[in-house]
């Protein structure tokens, strides 16, 4: 077993990996790297695994990789027997792949943890949050969904570009939705029950991942509680 995949599963990236991993069949070791403990930040693991000191990462023999696109690609071009939809061999239906994952970055990725972040992982991290940062990202978070409903996802498939059934994209996108399981009820319910598409095609997402999917964001889902106590006593404190 000589893959190693470098991880937090509060981390939607690392998610997106694992699952892709399990429901795939891959033999791989799951190393825990705990994000809030700054583990990602040690010499060592700069040194012998991502010197950009981020998750996820795999290694592989003597090769390493990181940046979770980048991985998926590896992966499902590496795994034995992965379907050809997760990463299609034909280059038109790649390229549009790869287009996906380009704007995710750029949008949905960027307002997610732009809100994310100062609304509720800076208090876990002990961190100021920026409540004007927090609108920003909130405001391009709930344009990407928009973007997804409206052109990502399309009416003649389940997944994103049509697609009857899923691939990379729609598993890294997936992930980074359900990432906002961290918020606050009513932030989540806010933002997210507008959006009906996006709601099942989540939930289309994961019966096709079953039982992985629930598996592996077992972890958000406990830390949502934790995180929200957490917030509690820091606006306590502030009062």
């Amino acid at each position: 077993m000589d893959l190693k995949v470098y991880c937090d599963r509060l981390s939607q990236p690392s998610r997106a990996i694992l699952i892709f991993c399990k429901a795939n069949g891959a033999e791989f070791e799951e190393v825990k790297i705990e994000l809030g403990k700054g583990q990602h930040r040690s010499p060592q693991y700069a040194a012998e695994v991502n010197p950009m000191k981020q998750v996820p990462a795999i290694v592989q023999g003597d090769f390493k990789l990181f940046e979770s696109h980048a991985i998926l690609i590896y992966l499902a071009s590496t795994i034995p027997g992965v379907a050809d939809h997760w990463y299609p061999t034909d280059i038109c239906q790649r390229a549009k792949v790869h287009s996906v994952l380009d704007w995710h970055h750029s949008n949905l990725r960027r307002g997610s943890v732009g809100f994310l972040f100062n609304t509720v992982f800076s208090v876990a991290f002990g961190l100021p949050g920026d409540p004007k940062a927090a609108a920003e990202g909130e405001k391009l978070l709930s344009a990407s969904l928009a973007t997804i409903e409206s052109f990502w996802l399309q009416e003649d498939g389940l997944f994103l570009l049509g697609n009857s059934k899923p691939t990379i994209a729609d598993l890294a996108l997936v992930c980074e939705v359900t990432q906002l399981e961290a918020a606050d009820e009513n932030d989540r319910d806010r933002i997210l029950s507008p959006h009906t598409r996006i709601l099942k095609w989540v939930e289309d997402v994961k019966n096709i991942t079953a039982p992985h999917f629930e598996e592996i964001h077992a972890t958000i889902y406990s830390a949502r509680e934790h995180l929200k106590k957490l917030k509690a006593q820091a606006v306590h404190k502030s009062e």
